[in-house]
């Protein structure tokens, strides 16, 4: 707890000018609040007592006035550079969050939704700014607020007082009592809203699927479902707070009318004055109030202690993959690839590999073919440190990948997928992406080399058009040709094809296939092939079965051999 504590202030450390500036003015404005009343009993004892001094009413009011106006710049301080200070610390906070969910490992996106970690970029982080803003300044104000007023009223008539303070016991149990159920269906509530920006998440990003197999009522509901369990921790904290509110309403209505009847009786008595009695009654709520916000900053509280423990539950996660101690930083390799006795697993499923053993010679042209299931990409994922292995060693010209940086390791590996992941934006930058910093002209040179300058220079901006979400106003070829020019900007001695062009009709797949044949020129390059076809002409080719390596030579070694090869590329081509 202490250690949670020390975390979410240190999140002040940068802003502690601003925000002890901040404090100052509320601490201020409270002040000032609890000196308002005090005037008003002058004016009104000197107005009661036919006091001729007028002169000094109107100098009271003239310094009220002031106080006023101070009150109301010290609020708009507040208001303003109090609310920034939190939006500042969310944006660190986000920005944080984001950088770190960019270093966690494959195998933790394995088992995460997306949606739920977007929810927690931008649910949690907005709970966050606003427990930032308020929740010290409410203290403070209400603090100085409530015992400002005790310590006013004990000096104006203790008995009254003692009344007042008889209604804190039972103020204080309801409050803590129906605290609780709010906080535990706000917790729920955020668990609830993180499950239903996954199921967004998911439906949304294949609609095009959804819709064309006429899916919408399908995924409709699964959404309505979640969406039925996120009203109903809704409407739970909403009874809590309800119930809470209602109930602190009831008490500090109950408090001024046992002020007025025991102030009455006090009157008659002769123990106190009218003057006295408008007085109290004035800071009764400035007593009363302050309890009424706490609830309130209790709610916020809550919101973000769950915020701040969800936020702590992926900043805590450590990578799987990182940097060992003394990595080093790995020069640009030739690109001789070495798997030695390597064992691997997903989790605690069945091993994918055991006693793996495989030499690839730089500038190799190495195909992998095998059905579905039996450790291509996980091969292939293995070298730039994807996963991890379980025993054995992969070394990339003699050097053992672990003891490499992976910045530098993955410089030297380029990748092209048969998914094409594209970004929101222009052409030039998606493509620039392979190579940050890279000129507009070194750009262009890459979609020349990849064969997707031609179709570029008719959209409507050229290289500055806008490719929407994920490219998809572009064709699947033209995706796979920016992936291309992406690699090609990159220049990477290692190339991983992974069924480039298994998605694409045979007319694209013909200007994408010499594309990555140019790409694959004079690079250690490795190809999951689907199609058996365009892999006629590797160097060498894998055969994998559930056991590993079981067969490897030439297309045409293999096909005289009669064996699992053969018969993968007969059943492809009579496919």
């Amino acid at each position: 707890m202490k250690t949670n504590l020390k975390k979410l202030l240190s999140f002040y450390k940068p802003y502690k000018g601003l925000f002890a500036t901040d404090l100052a003015c509320s601490l201020l404005a409270a002040a000032i609040g609890l000196i308002l009343p005090l005037g008003a009993g002058y004016i009104t004892d000197n107005v009661l007592t036919g006091s001729p001094a007028a002169e000094k009413i109107f100098q009271a009011g003239g310094i009220l006035l002031v106080l006023v106006l101070i009150q109301a710049l010290c609020s708009y301080f507040m208001d303003y550079q109090g609310h920034a200070i939190g939006a500042r610390m969310e944006r660190d906070m986000r920005s944080m969050l984001f950088r770190h969910c960019e270093r966690l490992s494959f195998s933790y996106y394995d088992d995460h939704p997306v949606g739920d970690l977007m929810s927690r970029l931008t649910n949690d982080s907005l709970s966050l700014a606003e427990f930032f803003h308020h929740v010290p300044e409410d203290l403070l104000v209400n603090s100085v607020k409530f015992l400002g007023a005790l310590l006013i009223l004990w000096n104006i008539h203790w008995q009254m007082t003692l009344v007042i303070l008889a209604f804190l016991p039972f103020m204080l149990a309801y409050t803590l009592f129906f605290n609780k159920k709010m906080a535990a269906a706000l917790a729920q509530g955020r668990e609830d809203m993180g499950e239903i920006n996954a199921q967004a998440e998911d439906s949304l990003s294949a609609i095009r699927m959804v819709q064309s197999f006429g899916n919408e009522e399908l995924e409709a509901r699964k959404f309505d479902r979640r969406n039925e369990k996120f009203l109903k921790s809704r409407k739970a904290g909403y009874r809590g707070e309800a119930l809470c509110y209602g109930g602190m309403d009831a008490f500090s209505s109950l408090i001024p009318i046992a002020v007025v009847v025991f102030g009455g009786l006090s009157i008659l008595k002769g123990t106190l004055a009218l003057s006295e009695l408008v007085v109290f009654l004035l800071y009764v709520s400035y007593f009363t109030q302050p309890i009424q916000s706490l609830v309130n900053t209790s709610r916020l509280i809550q919101e973000g202690r769950t915020g701040f423990r969800r936020f702590l539950e992926i900043l805590e996660t450590q990578p799987e993959i990182q940097d060992q101690p003394g990595a080093v930083e790995l020069p640009r390799v030739r690109g001789e690839i070495r798997f030695s006795h390597v064992d691997f697993r997903y989790g605690e499923g069945d091993a994918v590999f055991r006693d793996l053993n495989l030499t690839i010679g730089a500038g190799e042209y190495v195909a992998l073919v095998g059905v579905s299931g039996v450790g291509k990409t996980t091969l292939c994922s293995l070298i730039p440190r994807f996963y991890d292995v379980e025993s054995g060693e992969i070394t990339v010209d003699g050097i053992p990948v672990k003891k490499a940086t992976l910045r530098s390791l993955r410089a030297n590996v380029g990748v092209v997928q048969q998914e094409v992941d594209l970004f929101t934006g222009s052409v030039a930058e998606n493509i620039g992406f392979g190579r940050p910093g890279a000129s507009l002209e070194e750009i262009q040179n890459a979609a020349r080399q990849a064969g997707a300058e031609e179709f570029i220079l008719r959209l409507p901006q050229g290289y500055d058009t806008d490719i929407g979400p994920r490219g998809l106003k572009l064709s699947g070829g033209q995706r796979q040709r920016l992936s291309i020019a992406r690699a090609f900007l990159k220049d990477p001695p290692i190339l991983i094809l992974d069924e480039a062009t298994s998605a694409l009709d045979s007319q694209s797949e013909q200007v994408v296939q010499r594309s990555l044949e140019h790409l694959a020129r004079h690079r250690t390059t490795l190809v999951i092939a689907h199609r058996l076809s365009t892999i006629q002409g590797a160097g060498r080719i894998l055969v994998l079965d559930e056991n590993g390596i079981c067969e490897e030579g030439t297309h045409q070694s293999l096909m005289a051999k009669g064996g699992v090869y053969a018969k993968l590329y007969q059943a492809s081509f009579q496919a």
